[in-house]
């Protein structure tokens, strides 16, 4: 695939970072993954009470300082570990390298939610007395928040912003750094997504209030995508960040590729605010398949977007058997059934969590499934136990949101 595609139009991914509910590090993530270790655990927060969350533990003292984490927010927390993370893997000589030709896109499905309920919170207890409202608030509220608190923190001077794409955010994080690195616009990309959700009790209440928040006796069996007793959405933190470049850039300082980004579509649903439409959701993986000069039976491992809803497992489950009606079936898993809904990091993250599967010729279960919803059934669908593939050479990544938004890539093994 690919061939006729010049080197300097090839896009690589050649450094990863993240955070996850069970793990700080992609080998900590993969390693949970295989077995079946989940990161959704009991949590609180006010005014909703007591709920279910998957909780990031990483050392936000690894690359800030207290007074700067102070001053910051947690997704500003959560994009400079993973950044660093991801900087540190890649082997690129930081120290030297032009800054100016960095390019840092990180997507978010929202940010200054939190920061804004805390600082209500806060003067509550003066009578809403402005006076004491935080002057860090600005800063912390607006769009660009994570991606520019990367920035300040590694002294990058090239271009940054963050896409707002709902829970399709982190793979437009992706997308967006290929077309900036292809257009020129700079020559090393930091991109992926974060997500400081767990942080705001508002997206509880909200999904609480659509009967869509999830709930179990055991939290590690909480998020069940595809069990017909599923009941909801488990809320979670997190953020995975790449480092992406050009294959001829990579080459040339002879850098370690986890893959090629060969191909990538964004659409809409234009049809309701919140339930998915799997006509457009088939569409975008077709248009994706297109971009990438790729039929469906070539796709190896698909990557799910599933929630643990009804309607939305359903309907994907739908776009799937749409799209890979002939030929081989790839592999399919999820995995928020391990660490729950990461939002604005998802895409990027599950992604990552299914990359070693070039290497080790493994997909990963998707876990918490005892009684498969019969309208969720797919020939591929690995459900428990790791499942052996050999020869796997391309993934597709689900990635949809809230407004209809959809986007897919696909990874190649190079």
């Amino acid at each position: 695939m690919n061939s006729a595609v010049a080197d300097h139009q090839r896009i690589v991914l050649t450094g990863i970072g993240l955070t996850a509910p069970n793990g700080n590090s992609l080998p900590e993530f993969r390693d949970a993954l295989l077995h079946g270790r989940s990161g959704v655990q009991e949590y609180e927060i006010r005014y909703v009470g007591k709920t279910l969350a998957g909780i990031c533990n990483f050392d936000e003292l690894k690359y800030q300082k207290k007074k700067e984490v102070r001053r910051g927010t947690r997704a500003g927390s959560v994009g400079i570990y993973c950044a660093r993370e991801a900087v540190a893997d890649s082997g690129l000589d930081w120290e030297n390298i032009d800054r100016e030709r960095v390019g840092v896109y990180i997507g978010v499905t929202e940010h200054g939610n939190v920061e804004t309920e805390n600082e209500i919170y806060e003067i509550k207890g003066y009578d809403y007395d402005t006076s004491v409202w935080s002057h860090h608030h600005n800063p912390r509220t607006v769009a660009n928040n994570p991606a520019g608190e990367i920035t300040l923190n590694m002294r990058i001077t090239g271009p940054h912003y963050t896409i707002g794409a709902a829970c399709a955010a982190g793979n437009a994080g992706l997308i967006q750094a290929a077309q900036m690195l292809r257009l020129g616009e700079c020559d090393v990309a930091l991109a992926g997504g974060v997500s400081e959700s767990i942080r705001t009790f508002g997206i509880f209440a909200g999904f609480a209030s659509q009967g869509a928040l999830a709930t179990h006796e055991n939290p590690s069996k909480a998020s069940r995508p595809f069990d017909i007793d599923r009941n909801g959405i488990v809320v979670s933190e997190g953020g995975c960040i790449y480092v992406m470049e050009r294959l001829e850039d990579a080459q040339r300082r002879g850098a370690k590729i986890y893959g090629e980004l060969v191909g990538y579509a964004m659409n809409s649903d234009a049809s309701d605010f919140v339930l998915p439409n799997p006509a457009q959701q088939a569409r975008c993986m077709e248009l994706a398949l297109r971009n990438a000069l790729l039929n469906p039976e070539e796709i190896d491992l698909v990557s799910t977007h599933a929630t643990a809803t009804t309607s939305g497992d359903i309907q994907e489950c739908v776009a799937l058997r749409a799209v890979f009606r002939n030929g081989s079936q790839p592999v399919v898993n999820n995995t928020k059934s391990f660490i729950g809904h990461a939002m604005g990091a998802a895409g990027a993250l599950e992604l990552a969590g299914n990359l070693p599967s070039f290497g080790d010729g493994v997909c990963h279960a998707t876990i918490n499934v005892d009684r498969l919803d019969p309208d969720c059934e797919l020939p591929g669908l690995v459900l428990n136990k790791p499942r052996e593939r050999t020869g796997i050479r391309y993934i597709l990544n689900n990635s949809f949101g809230m407004l209809g938004i959809n986007s897919v890539v696909i990874i190649g093994k190079v």
